[in-house]
């Protein structure tokens, strides 16, 4: 790698199944409010206080921001009892390739580091540093993680996310970054990858291999990275 030294992942949504985008939807429209992609964008990535009062206010202001939280967490329960964490296919390959590239590799996310250690305790020892690093107070977290962490530059670490609202501040910090979009039917994240000008967005893990690994570090090595006309990569590589 000439530029990169860190890629981080987000948990939910990239290295473990999308539980949180058909929660979010079930808890607003079950209640009679509206899903849009301006809704989704603006309660996706944010610290769960800030969350709770979005979701509140998207289905009327009946409850407290703390109550539609803790409504939202009953929802997700139930439906984690019907579609279960798993493990995205290709995420333990995809961890070994980054760090067969020379990367140091880490974990982020929302939830406390129990989440990480239930799901993904088993894949520790492919992670550095913390190995997990909760953002719930400091979202999205990509400065957090890059300087305070790892003590590097932001252009020096690949974040790869299924929310656009984190490419934004990528741009901002001119940080790589890989956008992983959900695939839930009622998902805007991959339009709004394409709004905020994601040049690489993938399907499966699996895209995110060598060639793709090296032509980002190149960009990045030429400060082309969020210059260069957008593409798409998903199982079977497209332009």
């Amino acid at each position: 790698m000439i530029s990169l030294r860190l890629a981080a992942l987000n948990i939910d949504g990239v290295l473990l199944n999308d539980t949180f985008s058909p929660v979010i939807h079930h808890f607003i429209v079950s209640r009679g409010g509206t899903y849009s992609a301006e809704l989704e964008r603006s309660i996706f990535s944010q610290p769960q206080h800030i969350a709770g009062r979005l979701l509140s206010a998207a289905v009327g202001g009946g409850m407290t921001g703390e109550e539609a939280l803790a409504a939202y967490f009953e929802d997700r329960a139930a439906h984690l009892d019907r579609h279960p964490v798993t493990i995205t296919p290709g995420a333990r390959d995809l961890l070994v390739r980054l760090r067969g590239a020379g990367l140091r590799t880490v974990c982020y996310g929302g939830l406390s580091k129990d989440h990480f250690d239930r799901h993904l305790g088993s894949y520790a020892d492919l992670f550095d540093g913390p190995g997990y690093v909760c953002t719930n107070d400091i979202r999205p977290g990509l400065k957090e993680i890059s300087e305070d962490v790892f003590g590097l530059r932001p252009g020096q670490s690949l974040f790869v996310d299924d929310v656009a609202r984190v490419a934004d501040v990528a741009r901002e910090l001119g940080t790589a970054f890989v956008g992983h979009p959900s695939s839930f039917v009622h998902s805007h994240q991959r339009a709004l990858m394409r709004e905020a000008g994601v040049r690489h967005v993938i399907s499966g893990l699996d895209a995110l291999d060598d060639e793709l690994l090296h032509r980002i570090d190149r960009e990045m090595s030429s400060e082309e990275f969020w210059r260069s006309p957008l593409s798409a990569v998903g199982p079977a590589r497209c332009a």
